[in-house]
Order: C-alpha cells, then sequence, then structure tokens
C-alpha cells in the first residue's frame, strides 16, 4: 500500500492532524521507552544508577540529535523532490542516506565507548555516579549503528509523506526495551548497563523490521543498490539543508549539558532530579515536536509546488492546535511536577529537586507551541541557516548566562531552568521579525490553489 500523502492540494486541518498524530504516537512512544530506563532503574536500582542514566542519556540524545538533525536534510529534499514532481531524483537522495549515515554510524561506534570516561568527566558526573555514567555512554555508544540507522530511517519515511510506518516500528521498539529493561535491570540487577543494553537491542530489532518493510511494501519511486553511492547532486544539497540543523542542534544539546553540568555541581540529588525532570519535559513537549517534524514535510512539499501561502496557513492552523495542548501541559507540569517526577523515582529529595526544575519547563510550554512549528516552516523552506543562527544564538547569548546567574543569585533548580524559557522567548521574536523579511524582500511564492 502507498503510504505518501500529498500536501499540495485540498484540505489542510485533516490532511495536517492525520499526518502529525502518529509522528506524535511514535514520539510518545520513544520517549516512553527512553522513559522506561530511568523509570525502571529509579525503582529497581540505586540513586547513582539514576543519575549515569540520566547523564549519559543526555549525551546520547546530544548524539541523536546530530544524527537525526542531518537526516532532516534528506526529508527536506525528499519532500521538495516530490513537490516537484521530480521522484526519479528520489533514489538517489536514499542511496546517498545509506551511503553516508552508514559510515557516521561506524565512526560513532568506534568512538563513543573510547571516549565515554571523558565525557563522563566533561559533564561532572558525581563521583558516586562516574562508573554508571562511563557504562551507559559506552554500552550506548557501541550500538551507534543500530541508533543511527533507526534515525535516518524514520526521516526518509516522513520525508516521503510516511508517518505511519515510524510509528510502527518505534512500537516495536518500545516494546522490546520494556522487556529488556524489566530483565535486566529488575531481574539480573544490570543498572545503569542492563538499561543501555536494552535499548540499542531495541533499536536494533527496530531497524530490521523497517529494512522488512521497506523490501516488502517497496518505495513509489526507481531504486537499485546502484544508488547506495556518494552522489554529490543529492549529498550536497541534503548536507546544506542538514548541517545547519545539525550544527545547531549540537551546539544547543551542548546548552543543555553546560546547564545539566551545573545542576550537577549541586550534588547527587540535583544531578538524577534534574534527569528526571528531563524524562518528564520529553513528554510534555510531545505535541509541539510533532508539529515540527510534521511542518518540515508539509512546508517542503509546499515550497516545492511553489505555494508558501499555503504553507504559511498550515503553520497559522499548527500554531493553534499546538498550543491548546500547551496549555494543558503548562498546568500539569507547574502545579503537580511532584507528582510527574515521582512516577520515576522513589527518593523524595529527588522528587523534589525534578519538580522544582519542571517549574522552569512548564513555563516553557507556553512559548514553545510557537518556536517548534516555526522551526518546522522554515526548515521546510530550506532557510536551515536561519534556524541555525537563531538556535545557537540563543543558546550562548540567552540560555546559559541566564542559568550561570541564577545558580549565582537563586541557587536553585528552578532559577538554572529560567535560561530555557527565557531563550525560547528571544527565539520567537527572531522568528517574527525573519518572516517579516521575507515578506518585505517578496521571497515568499504566492500561489491561488
Amino acid at each position: 500500500m502507498d503510504t505518501t500523502r500529498d500536501f499540495t492540494s485540498g484540505p489542510i486541518v485533516g490532511p495536517l492532524i492525520r499526518f502529525s498524530l502518529p509522528i506524535l504516537a511514535a514520539l510518545f512512544l520513544q520517549a516512553l521507552y527512553g522513559a522506561v530506563d530511568l523509570l525502571v532503574v529509579g525503582k529497581y536500582a540505586v540513586t547513582a544508577d539514576v543519575s549515569g542514566v540520566s547523564i549519559g542519556s543526555q549525551i546520547m540524545m546530544t548524539v541523536t540529535g546530530l544524527i537525526s538533525s542531518l537526516a532532516m536534510g534528506s526529508t527536506i529534499l525528499l519532500g521538495q523532490k516530490l513537490g516537484m514532481r521530480a521522484e526519479k531524483d528520489c533514489g538517489s537522495v536514499i542511496g546517498v542516506n545509506i551511503a553516508f549515515f552508514g559510515l557516521v554510524g561506524l565512526v560513532l561506534t568506534l568512538l563513543l565507548p573510547l571516549l565515554s570516561a571523558v565525557l563522563a568527566r566533561l559533564m561532572n558526573a558525581p563521583e558516586e555516579a562516574f562508573r554508571e555514567t562511563r557504562q551507559y555512554i559506552a554500552v550506548c555508544g557501541g550500538g551507534s549503528l543500530a541508533i543511527v540507522a533507526y534515525n535516518v530511517l524514520g526521516s526518509v519515511m516522513r520525508g516521503l509523506g510516511d508517518s505511519r510506518t515510524p510509528l510502527m516500528t518505534v512500537a516495536i521498539a518500545c516494546a522490546v526495551n520494556i522487556a529488556g529493561d524489566l530483565l535486566l535491570v529488575a531481574v539480573f540487577h544490570l543498572g545503569a548497563a542492563g538499561a543501555a543494553i536494552a535499548i540499542v537491542v531495541a533499536q536494533l530489532i527496530s531497524v530490521l523490521v523497517s529494512f522488512l518493510v521497506l523490501r516488502r511494501r517497496g518505495l513509489p519511486f526507481p531504486f537499485s543498490r546502484r544508488d547506495i553511492r556518494f552522489d554529490g547532486n543529492s549529498l550536497r544539497p541534503m548536507l546544506r539543508f542538514g548541517t545547519p540543523i545539525a550544527l545547531q542542534d549540537v551546539l544547543v544539546s551542548l546548552s543543555f549539558l553546560v546547564i545539566l553540568s551545573i545542576a550537577n555541581s549541586l550534588g547527587l540529588a540535583a544531578s538524577a532530579g534534574v534527569g528526571v525532570a528531563e524524562k518528564v519535559c520529553g513528554f510534555i513537549m510531545l505535541t509541539p515536536a510533532a508539529f515540527m517534524q510534521a511542518m518540515s514535510a508539509y512546508v517542503a512539499q509546499n515550497h516545492g509546488a511553489g505555494k508558501d501561502d499555503r504553507a504559511i496557513r498550515g503553520l497559522r492552523i499548527a500554531i493553534a492546535l499546538s498550543t491548546a495542548f500547551g496549555l494543558v501541559m503548562f498546568y500539569l507540569a507547574f502545579f503537580h511536577g511532584d507528582l510527574l517526577c515521582g512516577i520515576f523515582a522513589r527518593d523524595e529529595s529527588v522528587i523534589h529537586a525534578g519538580a522544582d526544575y519542571l517549574k522552569a519547563y512548564a513555563i516553557d510550554c507556553l512559548f514553545t507551541c510557537f518556536l517548534f512549528c516555526f522551526i518546522g516552516f522554515y526548515n521546510g523552506l530550506g532557510y536551515t541557516g536561519f534556524v541555525s543562527i537563531q538556535g545557537v544564538a540563543a543558546a550562548f547569548l540567552v540560555r546559559i548566562p541566564v542559568a550561570i546567574l541564577m545558580r549565582r543569585v537563586l541557587c536553585t533548580l528552578f532559577g538554572i531552568g529560567l535560561g530555557v524559557p527565557v531563550a525560547t522567548v528571544f527565539q520567537i521574536l527572531a522568528c517574527f521579525v525573519f518572516l517579516g523579511y521575507l515578506n518585505r524582500k517578496k521571497l515568499l511564492k504566492q500561489h491561488t490553489d
């Protein structure tokens, strides 16, 4: 069955929601199997393991963000090719992805285990949790090839307008990871290392299933093994779109790692509490993240078809829908953060620390509804350079300085976390200014349906 979707004609709201819901469900399951690690470790291991998983997972999230951001270049390029009705070029894009990201995965598989101790030290991991942090990074790093393939496959499928297959594969990964955590952590008491093994195995199985599904279903354009090569005609535009996004995401992730390092200086409970809060944040930010990915594919197709006015209408709709969910998430995170953090930890000091940090993220919920939709919009247009610049500027000119200042003034996790919503407001203002610039320069294509 052909699962590709044409966004360039017809109604906007229904197709956009139907495309976004599988992405949202996939992100939920992905957040769930990441959270299960901390949930099981928090219930069946000690605080040092909780801290090790929270710090190690932040490192791996940075690596994963780099890969998925680079792969966003594939989503944009494929979407634009489909919008231009240039399906004959799509096979080359797929082949370049396999060749390029296969090489990246091999390099990460070799490097990350070797650098695990260095990374744990750079993260200012508490001495009580240093060994657990190093083990988590080493094991996950050794499975980088599977992690890379897992994220790239999802990006390619979304570029084709298919959000259902990634949902199915992440559901499989979630089920395998839950079973692995319960076996390795709760039964065999392997702690942080067991949680890492479960993640790698889950994503490896998910990748194998994805390949089987693609082989059985086929692609809506010609593709052969001869396409698997470093073709500059496809690689250059893919990297031109993806590299600025990757640069931004890596540097922004580094800014969050700096904030985590600042929080780690407050002690073991604070370190574990931030890790718990970050897992909760993975859920409360799901809807904006889903609309960001949906907007990238939606806008890319419409831009390729010369219908930027239709893309702007979709942006307004996505912001309205995302904001409705954001208000609910704000209420839950700000006023009931202790209950949410209590799902992942049993230590009262860890729960209290996590709830304190979560209040700042609750405020951020009110703003990310705008920001994430804007980022998806500009990515789809191909203005990934702007996305990179505003993200990096917010990280290093706003987020980190505010966190450092609040560490000295308030010396609380809530104060440290305030750097996040302040930076988001800065980014939203930059997005509005850039949209005004595009309108003044008449750089957006107008088309009447």
